[in-house]
């Protein structure tokens, strides 16, 4: 069995991998993985400390945020879409007003 600082150490470089792509990239479904990739950190973290504690809680906690990450997947990428439809570029610096 690994040691839980193992599996913190992958969920931090995880998270700064993802955090680096939301800042740096530019295409808005880059972005949108790169949130993704934060939001499975933050889940690795949690069912690590979980099994470390042996608790449920972090488990429950991951439903969650698995089930908020659906949903924001589903939001982000209809307003996605729905933009590059108007404006045929999905470029977030030309995205800065939403003006019809």
């Amino acid at each position: 069995m690994l040691p839980v600082s193992y599996y913190i150490a992958l969920s931090a470089i995880l998270f700064s991998i993802g955090a680096l792509g939301v800042l740096i990239r530019r295409n808005a479904i880059i972005i949108f993985m790169s949130v993704e990739l934060m939001l499975n950190a933050a889940n690795l973290a949690f069912v690590a400390f979980a099994r470390s504690y042996e608790s449920l809680s972090g488990q429950v906690f991951v439903f969650f945020i698995m089930t908020v990450a659906a949903a924001e997947v589903a939001v982000g990428l209809a307003l996605i879409v729905a933009i590059f439809r108007s404006k045929h570029n999905i470029d977030v610096d030309q995205m800065s007003s939403l003006k019809g």
